[in-house]
Order: structure tokens, then sequence, then C-alpha cells
């Protein structure tokens, strides 16, 4: 089938950057929120962050109000319903992502595609409590989703092609690249990511290295453009905690096991760059490690 509306569940981080990369490839939007100020902040943030791209000769102003104007906001989930196809951008718990597609159910057209962008829970199971399985499946952007190339086409047991590729003509016409994943936890980034970042918690946390010492040695010594640490509190370390969660209790292995530091941030409600604190303090100049 030929995708031509698009449905955005979740006004955050993620969901806007769905609906700005979705809008500028020239799909209708349309971008609900249970809050009218997270929509209203939404459409914010997609205007700042397309206008930091015009100032880079990324897109043109024009292209930028004609994607701006193909977004429509909406608080009423249902209003969803006839769209083509579906991607639900909800907080990362599965009761919650459960209960988006149950209440979406009777409101759906025959042929949409449910899709959900969860970092790592399972697809099939999702899948199952729905009336449609066969077009259900993953669809997981990266974040920031404007910059990340990458997109996980993420199958449950039951998708047919016809769905997969229907969703991998979408990543194409983006301009992005998929990646085809099989349906366990974590997928494939984050099966690598998370544990990566899991293990810089227990060096911090043993007292291997300070927070400064070990995000150097990873950006120094390996390459990388942002130490785990800092690449944590970016994330979220929220979600970093519910995808460890998701990889030990899905795999069943104690490598898995979330470091205690990790659920003491947590707890503390220092979950990184949304809160302001993390493993660095965010509320000065520039950040300041926590330990």
């Amino acid at each position: 089938m030929e995708i031509r509306t698009i449905g955005v569940v979740g006004a955050g981080q993620m969901g806007n950057g769905i609906a700005h990369v979705m809008a500028l490839a020239g799909y209708d939007v349309k971008l609900t929120d249970i809050s009218a100020d997270a929509l209203t902040s939404a459409m914010d943030i997609m205007r700042k962050n397309m206008e930091r791209q015009v100032s880079r000769e990324k897109i043109s102003g024009d292209e930028m109000e004609t994607a701006l104007a193909r977004i429509r906001t909406t608080t009423t989930l249902t209003d969803l319903g006839p769209s083509n196809l579906i991607i639900e951008a909800a907080t990362e718990r599965e009761t919650v992502k459960q209960a988006i597609f149950e209440d979406l159910l009777p409101h759906l057209a025959t042929d949409t595609i449910l899709t959900s962008n969860t970092s790592s829970i399972s697809i099939t199971r999702l899948a199952s409590r729905t009336d449609r399985p066969e077009k259900f499946m993953g669809f997981h952007f990266m974040n920031p989703v404007p910059v990340m190339q990458l997109v996980e086409l993420i199958r449950g047991i039951a998708t047919d092609e016809p769905t997969f590729n229907a969703c991998k003509a979408v990543v194409d016409r983006l301009g992005k690249t998929s990646s085809s994943a099989e349906d366990f936890p974590g997928f494939i980034v984050n099966r690598i990511l998370m544990p990566m970042i899991n293990e810089a918690v227990y060096t911090l946390y043993e007292g291997v290295g300070n927070v400064q010492s070990i995000d150097g040695a990873m950006r120094l010594g390996a390459n990388h453009p942002m130490g785990p640490l800092e690449l944590a509190d970016f994330i979220g370390l929220d979600t970093c905690l519910a995808i460890m969660n998701v990889l030990h209790d899905g795999l069943a292995d104690t490598k898995y096991r979330p470091c205690p530091l990790l659920t003491k941030y947590v707890e503390a409600g220092w979950l990184g760059r949304k809160t302001g604190r993390g493993f660095y303090d965010y509320r000065g100049e520039s950040p300041v490690p926590t330990r």
C-alpha cells in the first residue's frame, strides 16, 4: 500500500523528531499527545530545528514552511484512526503502549499499519494485543531523529511482507537507512549499546574511574563522539534502566543486570539532561560531573 498520511503518538523528543522528518519528506502528519502544552512545545521545537536546517542550507525557508503546514496536532488519540501508518512514540512502558493501541483499534481503517518506536519491548507481544498482528511492526528511530541516519525495522512473528515493504519504502523516502532486526530484546543497537553504558556505570560504581576519566577515555581511546555517561544522560537514565531491565528479564543472563548505581540515580530523579542532573549537573553554565 502507498503511505500518504502518518499519525504520531507522543509529542516528546522522539515524537516531534519523527513528525519533523515525515513532514519534510512530504507526508501529511497528525501528531497527538495527552498534553496540549506538549503539542505547542513540539511545534516550537520543530520550527527551531528546521530553522537550524535552513541556516545550514540543508533545506530552504519555503520547504520549512510547507513542512510545518503539513503537521496537525490533536489531544484526541482517536483522530489518528484514518491514518495509513501510525507510529507510537510514547513512554517506554509496555502497559502505556498497550493501552494506546487498545484505544485506537475501534477507530482504525482496515489497512492501517500500526508500528511502535519502542527501543526494546517485544513487537510480537505488542502486536498480539491488536486485531492486526500481521500489520504491526517495530519502527525504531535513533535520537535525535532529524540527524541520525538509521532506522531499525523489526518484524514481529506475524508481520507480513507487504507491511515490512511499506515501512521500508517510508524509510527510503526519508533518505535514511533501514536495518532489519529480529524481535529479540534490545534488537540490534540497544542490545550492544546499553550493556556498554551499563558497564561504564559499573566502572564508575566500582571506583575504577570518575565520570570525567571514563568519558574522556572512551572519547579519546575509542574515538566515540560522546562518552558513555554523557550519552546516558542524553538518552535519559530512566530509559537506559528500562532497556537494561528488558534485556535482563528477556534474556535471563546476569551480564545484563542493571548497575545498582544506575538504579540509584533513577530513584533520585536524576535522569540526565531532561531533569537537569544525571552523571553531570546541567544547571550551571557548563556540565559538571556529579561523581
